[in-house]
C-alpha cells in the first residue's frame, strides 16, 4: 500500500513492477460504497430472492441490525452502474429494510463466467424449487458448453475448461446429480409457465412433467393445464407417456388430451365434510358409519329429483 510522507503519496518498491492488469486486479478488489440505485440484479440470474423463508427472515434482520456484513461481488454494466454476481438476496433484504448504499467489489467477469459463478453462488442452497435447479442448470450447462476447449480465464474462480468431456457430465459432478438428473430438470424449461409452477408445488410430478409433458407443444400444454385446474387432476406417468406419444404423432387434439384423462384416472374430488358441522344433524349415539350411510341417501333423494326437475 501507498504511504504518505509529509503530504507526498509515496509508491511501494514491488508496487513499481507490477503489470496494468494486477493494479486493475487490486483496484478491482477492494470494496466501494455505491448508492443502492446503481446495483441491478443480473438479467438471467435463476433463483427466488424474496421467497419467505426463516433463512431469509433471519438475514433481513441481521442486516437491520449491523448492515451488509459481505460486499456483493459485482461486475460493470456496459450501460452504467453494476450488476450482481453474489449477493442477491442480500440486496433484497438490503431494499426492504431501507438501506441506501451497498458495499461491493467489481470484476470483470465475461458473460459465460459471469453465468457459471451466479449459479455456482446458490446452487447449494437448500429448498431450492424444481424450477430454480432446471433454470440454473441450463443458464450453467450453456455456459461451460460456449467456453468448452478455450483457455479458461480466472481458472482459479470459475473452473476448467472441459475439452474432451461432454460438459454435462463435468456438472453432473460438480452438483452431485446423475446426468439423466440434470438432463431432466433441464427439459423441465420446456414447460408453460403455469405447469412449471405446478412441478414446485407438487401438484405436477417431476419425472411425467419431465420426461414427457415437456415434450407437448405449447397449444397442448395450455390445455393440459386448462384441465388440471378444472378438474383437479394431474396426468400419471402412463397418461403422460400417452400423451407425449400422440403429440409426436401429430394427433393430440384437445378432445383427445381430455379422453386420455378421464379414461386413465377417473376424476377425484376430495371433500372433507367437518365433524362439528355434522353431529349437530344426528342422535350422539350415531356411529361415523351410520352418518355416512345417512348422508349418501340424502344425496341419493337429491340426484334423483334433480334429474326430474332437467327432464320437465
Amino acid at each position: 500500500m501507498a504511504r504518505k510522507l509529509n503530504g507526498i503519496e509515496l509508491t511501494r518498491y514491488d508496487d513499481l513492477f507490477k503489470t496494468d492488469e494486477e493494479r486493475s486486479t487490486d483496484r478491482q478488489e477492494r470494496v466501494q460504497i455505491v448508492p443502492a440505485e446503481q446495483v441491478f440484479p443480473y438479467a438471467r440470474q435463476p433463483y427466488s430472492v424474496d421467497r419467505p423463508s426463516a433463512d431469509l427472515v433471519r438475514l433481513m434482520d441481521s442486516i437491520e441490525r449491523t448492515g451488509i456484513a459481505e460486499p456483493l461481488i459485482v461486475r460493470p454494466r456496459s450501460e452504467g452502474g453494476y450488476e450482481i454476481i453474489s449477493g442477491h438476496r442480500r440486496d433484497y433484504c438490503a431494499k426492504v429494510v431501507g438501506l441506501d448504499t451497498r458495499p461491493v467489489i467489481v470484476r470483470n467477469y465475461s458473460d459465460e463466467d459471469a453465468d457459471i459463478l451466479v449459479v455456482d453462488y446458490n446452487i447449494n442452497r437448500e429448498n431450492l424449487l424444481p424450477s430454480e435447479k432446471a433454470k440454473a442448470y441450463k443458464l450453467k450447462l450453456d455456459a461451460m458448453r460456449r467456453t468448452a476447449g478455450r483457455p479458461a480465464k480466472n481458472s482459479a474462480q470459475v473452473g476448467q475448461n472441459f475439452e474432451g468431456r461432454f460438459s454435462v457430465e463435468i456438472l453432473a459432478e460438480q452438483v452431485n446429480e446423475s446426468r439423466m438428473q440434470i438432463q431432466r430438470y433441464i427439459r423441465l424449461t420446456n414447460l408453460i409457465p403455469p405447469l412449471m409452477e405446478a412441478v414446485d408445488a407438487g401438484k405436477l410430478k417431476f419425472v411425467p412433467a419431465a420426461d414427457y409433458i415437456s415434450h407437448l407443444t405449447e397449444k397442448e400444454q395450455t390445455y393440459l393445464q386448462f384441465l388440471m385446474e378444472r378438474d383437479e387432476v394431474s396426468p400419471s406417468v402412463d397418461q403422460a407417456q400417452r400423451l407425449k406419444q400422440i403429440s409426436a404423432e401429430g394427433k393430440l387434439e384437445n378432445n383427445i388430451i381430455d379422453l386420455i384423462m378421464r379414461e386413465e384416472k377417473p376424476l377425484e374430488r376430495k371433500v372433507t365434510l367437518r365433524n362439528d358441522r355434522l353431529q349437530k344433524y344426528f342422535p350422539a349415539s350415531y356411529t361415523p358409519k351410520q352418518m355416512e350411510e345417512v348422508i349418501i341417501k340424502l344425496l341419493e333423494g337429491w340426484h334423483r329429483r334433480r334429474q326430474q326437475e332437467q327432464t320437465r
